[in-house]
């Protein structure tokens, strides 16, 4: 995925499907000058963590 797309799912008030490590997230927020996403675990909701948004996956 790449960083504008992030930002779009991010921004909307739909849920979108999107995978990381085949684990379903949530994205928070994304810097897209760097192109990181700040995601959350959906099966943990407490797991946050910051990856690249090359690494998220849209289903």
């Amino acid at each position: 995925m790449d960083a504008q797309r992030a930002q779009e799912i991010s921004s909307s008030t739909e849920m979108a499907n999107v995978m990381y490590q085949g684990e379903p997230v949530y994205i928070e927020h994304v810097d897209q000058q760097v192109g990181v996403a700040t995601i959350h675990s959906l099966n943990d909701p407490n797991k946050i963590q910051s990856v690249s948004v090359t690494s998220l996956e849209e289903k």
